[in-house]
């Protein structure tokens, strides 16, 4: 365990204030009716996306490139032009993103070998990386503005982190040399002590009927799960939960009963999962999430949202089994547990992964390999 980390105060009173009042801190509630771009506003009705062309807005996305990607590669590159900003909504090359498309679909997928178990799904393994109160995606370039979060991945991630400075940060926490994604979550704390934990394993998978048309992300798409402002759990108490992995199971609940108690041979568990439907337009939206959705109820992407893509998930495990008595996060309760994604695998890699594991519906390791 480590002592509370210090956040940094390199942003004026005034600024914060500003922030707080926009939605983008937990400190202060949102104004009345805005649609601040805030993760942790999460119920706020995003702005229509952008049509016909894009007005003008800071990119704090990779650059595009207009000519036609190799096989296997993204739409977007750290060289060329600029995706285009308006309103929170970071728009993709159309073009070069269905000439990725087009490349990822003519490749070949590699023979399955052996007999893997049948589940489309690779990962990789993490261990903690790094603190501080920034968040790139809700809050870029604002340094220590945000609550705490514990990153794994790439060890490069701050405020000013884009999708083209995590690809050119070659050191990750992940056990994968290929993946360059930056990962985060609100710290965990027992009695004002950060609690860190032992690991991380990030699957990607699909939980579609048919999981073989899935594609990769996009360089430098970003998306969040969860929201910050859940401080209660669901009504139909299904939500936000954390639970015991291990033999023994939970055996009881914290003083609090927001926490299992573990048996001294389990330990907690959360895992948090990403949508896996994209829109096929968009890095980011407003906030975070409408560029991002849900299969239906037939199995299915929805139209509005008709690229499928790997589902992320963490599974994270931390050190605690008996005694959870006076854990809270960053955030709030244990019911705002949320997470952060920016994606900065490199593009072959990614590729090789998404075609001959989830797209032939079989088990990888961390390595890509049956």
């Amino acid at each position: 365990m480590h002592a509370r980390p210090t956040q940094r105060r390199s942003v004026s009173a005034v600024l914060l204030l500003s922030v707080a009042l926009a939605g983008g801190c937990k400190e202060a509630p949102g104004t009345p009716g805005a649609s601040a771009p805030s993760g942790d506003a999460g119920s706020s009705a995003p702005a229509a996306p952008p049509s016909g062309t894009t007005g003008p807005g800071t990119p704090t996305a990779p650059a595009t490139s207009a000519s036609a990607p190799a096989p296997g590669t993204s739409a977007t590159s750290p060289t060329g032009s600029p995706p285009s900003a308006s309103g929170g909504w970071i728009t993709v090359d159309a073009a070069a993103q269905a000439a990725a498309t087009r490349a990822f679909f003519a490749r070949k997928p590699k023979p399955v070998t052996g007999n893997p178990v049948k589940v489309p799904e690779f990962n990789v393994g993490c261990t903690t990386s790094h603190h501080n109160s920034d968040d790139p995606i809700v809050l870029p370039k604002l340094v220590g503005a945000s609550h705490n979060h514990t990153f794994w991945g790439n060890r490069s991630t701050d405020a000013t982190s884009t999708a083209g400075s995590l690809r050119a940060s070659k050191a990750t926490t992940c056990n994968s040399p290929d993946d360059q994604s930056a990962y985060w979550v609100p710290t965990m704390y027992q009695n004002g002590t950060v609690v860190d934990p032992t690991e991380v394993t990030v699957y990607y998978g699909s939980r579609l009927k048919d999981p073989s048309r899935t594609q990769p992300f996009p360089f430098g798409l970003r998306m969040i799960t969860g929201n910050a402002k859940n401080q209660v759990d669901t009504p139909d108490k299904q939500g936000n939960h954390f639970w015991c992995a291990g033999i023994g199971g939970e055996i009881g609940r914290s003083a609090d009963t927001t926490f299992p108690v573990c048996a001294k041979t389990a330990h907690i568990v959360r895992q948090i999962t990403f949508p896996d439907c994209w829109d096929g337009k968009h890095l980011d939206s407003p906030d975070h999430k409408a560029h991002m959705a849900n299969g239906d109820h037939t199995g299915a992407c929805p139209k509005s949202h008709p690229v499928p893509v790997p589902s992320v998930s963490f599974v994270i495990s931390y050190p605690l089994s008996a005694n959870t008595d006076g854990i809270t996060l960053a955030s709030g309760t244990s019911f705002s547990m949320h997470a952060d994604f920016f994606n900065a695998w490199k593009d072959e890699a990614l590729a090789a992964r998404v075609r001959n594991c989830l797209d032939q519906g079989v088990k990888c390791d961390s390595a890509g390999n049956f």
